[in-house]
């Protein structure tokens, strides 16, 4: 039987760990606890119960998350009240996720502006709501921790139960891995599609052996793109893990701030943030910095989720520049990148969210689904039409942009 150990603030925003009544479920008994952050949540019970997912990424690591609250980056002030929902079997994890309570639709990439303003114009309030996502972070993968089948399906359970006591107008799951939206799917769930661009490495001998692969016309393209930024006399050199110092990790942050500026918005994430993932969690990070005459100018940031051959993933995550040059984001952030992959013998590059641009780079369209519930029953009907509308044009999206591979036509 399932024991509930939550108790819920007065506005029913947070909980906090505290004894509760118990339920029946099956013959197996276990704790379902809700925590108000993860600093309530052991680390290493977590990252072990991670480890033995099938698409696990360093952005669900506990230090990532824990960053994310401990630096100003995602908590309530800022829209995002972290709910660490988890079953337990004596001391044993069976099951875990951070559910996120929103009061805005920022930062997610899964866009539902269209239906928070429906229900606006119904006098009905969609705010708050709940997403089981990683804040600002647009990677796919696990999103529901669990030993097995059936305990990914109670967290599922209880998450929906939670949500449902507290009165949410929705829950969403973004960018989940296949298990996730299985489990989604079993529970009634509506999936939605989106795409990302995905490269993969074909065992490529070096970047002209990658290069010999494409069309004649995207080849030169690229060549061409990669002699502009060399013919201003920029450099790079890359940098991960420890190697990374104090300096390079600040100058990051100077040319990842001024992007968001120039945008007119500040950046999502704080500089403790980065300082986080220095201390805590830098083997998840390679860093490029281009240099110009001797002087840094630029730089990308990349994440890698390295399981060892055949599992080596690296996700393009931020850039920024202080000075102008041609073509130099397609460099920073593509090429470079690629040749290292390539170098390193990873697998995969994930260029992250939307830009059909990235297909001239031989990054590949994927399908990136996510699940959604929605507690009121006419808005849940009138969103299903609509996601069986937008699926078709999808589907529709993904066979015309299959037609247009970038790689050479096979004789």
């Amino acid at each position: 039987m399932a024991e509930r150990d939550k108790q819920t603030s007065s506005q029913g925003l947070e909980a906090a760990p505290s004894a509760c009544g118990a339920v029946p479920a099956d013959e197996e008994d276990y704790l379902i606890r809700v925590m108000a952050s993860l600093k309530d949540m052991p680390h290493a019970p977590w990252n072990e119960l991670l480890a033995e997912q099938t698409h696990p990424t360093p952005f669900l690591r506990h230090e990532y998350l824990l960053a994310m609250e401990l630096s100003g980056s995602a908590l309530p002030r800022t829209g995002w009240t972290p709910q660490v929902v988890s079953l337990w079997q004596g001391s044993t994890l069976r099951a875990a996720c951070v559910l996120y309570l929103k009061t805005h639709s920022y930062g997610e990439y899964v866009f539902d502006w269209a239906w928070a303003n429906a229900y606006q114009q119904h006098g009905l309030a969609y705010y708050p709501k709940a997403v089981l996502a990683v804040p600002f972070t647009p990677v796919p993968g696990t999103r529901l921790l669990a030993s097995s089948v059936e305990w990914r399906a109670r967290l599922l359970e209880a998450v929906l139960s939670h949500c449902r006591q507290l009165g949410l107008s929705s829950l969403h799951l973004l960018f989940g891995s296949q298990q996730d939206m299985q489990a989604c799917q079993a529970m009634g769930l509506m999936t939605r599609h989106t795409l990302q661009f995905h490269w993969s490495n074909q065992a490529y001998a070096d970047f002209d052996h990658f290069l010999s692969q494409l069309s004649q016309e995207k080849r030169k393209k690229i060549r061409q793109e990669r002699r502009k930024v060399l013919s201003e006399g920029v450099t790079f050199r890359s940098m991960r893990g420890n190697a990374i110092t104090q300096d390079d990790w600040a100058f990051f942050y100077r040319c990842y701030e001024r992007t968001y500026l120039e945008h007119g918005n500040p950046p999502y994430l704080t500089p403790q943030f980065f300082e986080m993932q220095a201390a805590h969690q830098p083997e998840s990070w390679l860093l490029f910095i281009a240099e110009r005459r001797g002087s840094p100018m630029a730089s990308s940031l990349i994440a890698l989720q390295d399981e060892g051959p055949g599992k080596r993933t690296a996700y393009g995550r931020y850039w920024g520049a202080l000075e102008r040059v041609d073509c130099l984001h397609f460099e920073a952030c593509y090429y470079q990148p690629l040749q290292w992959c390539i170098e390193q013998g990873f697998d995969c590059f994930e260029g992250g969210a939307q830009g059909e641009h990235k297909m001239a780079r031989a990054l590949l369209p994927v399908d990136t689904p996510s699940a959604h519930w929605l507690a009121h029953p006419a808005f849940a009907e009138a969103v299903q039409d609509f996601l069986i509308r937008e699926g078709a044009g999808m589907e529709n999206y993904l066979q015309d942009l299959q037609s247009h591979s970038p790689f050479k036509t096979p004789s």
